[in-house]
């Protein structure tokens, strides 16, 4: 089973195959050699699709049951069927293909006739496009230059302002270590003040403890 599935499956695949280089023979603009190598192509696939529908048709015969050999040999036809009008399919193709090929070489020469009326004013054409085209590079020349020599100056331009952050960046911390030691010192201060205070309120406590003691005993000297 598995070859004769095989089998099929080769059919189908050389089948198409053909369909589409018939198509791509009918579409060909030429010249001859390219004509000749797509036929080349063809014949090969004609080769071994005969050679599968021949397997297929041995096949056929060799199976066991008359029903499934009849199927298979009615298959084997309905191939060689679709073979032949491929075959007729790719002689047409050929034909309009090398018809057309024909038409575009008496063309081609016609026109030849009238390019070389032509070339006189096309070379002047030609030497005025390429003048342009110079100017146009020189234009672009200068136009790069501009924006190298303006990339250099923004590169500077960076250079010299990431140095200015680097120097502000340094103030910055001397700064931050001079708030720091202000703090410090004003933290100081403040506990110093509050120790004077502290003496001053004992001081007057004393001494307004000791006036009292002195009125006491020369008021109230039997106290």
């Amino acid at each position: 089973a598995v070859p004769l599935r095989v089998c099929h499956q080769e059919i189908v695949k050389f089948d198409l195959e053909i369909k589409a280089a018939v198509q791509d023979i009918r579409d060909c603009p030429g010249p001859l050699s390219v004509l000749t190598e797509l036929n080349a192509a063809v014949k090969e696939k004609f080769r071994h699709l005969r050679g599968c529908i021949q397997e297929l048709e041995q096949m056929a015969k060799e199976q066991d049951k008359e029903s499934e050999k009849q199927a298979l040999l009615r298959e084997v036809e309905n191939h060689k069927k679709q073979m032949l009008s491929n075959q007729a399919a790719w002689r047409k193709a050929n034909l309009a293909c090398k018809i057309a090929i024909d038409n575009s070489e008496k063309d081609q020469l016609l026109q030849g006739r009238d390019s070389l009326r032509q070339r006189k004013t096309t070379k002047e054409s030609l030497a005025e496009s390429a003048s342009n085209i110079t100017e146009s590079l020189m234009g672009i020349s200068r136009m790069m230059s501009q924006q190298v020599q303006q990339s250099e100056e923004t590169v500077q331009t960076l250079a010299n302002s990431s140095r200015t952050i680097l120097e502000a960046n340094e103030e910055f911390k001397s700064m931050s270590g001079t708030i720091q030691l202000g703090r410090k010192l004003i933290t100081k201060y403040n506990r110093r003040e509050l120790t004077d205070k502290l003496l001053i309120f004992l001081a007057l406590a004393l001494f307004l403890a000791t006036v009292l003691y002195i009125l006491k005993k020369r008021l109230f000297p039997f106290l």
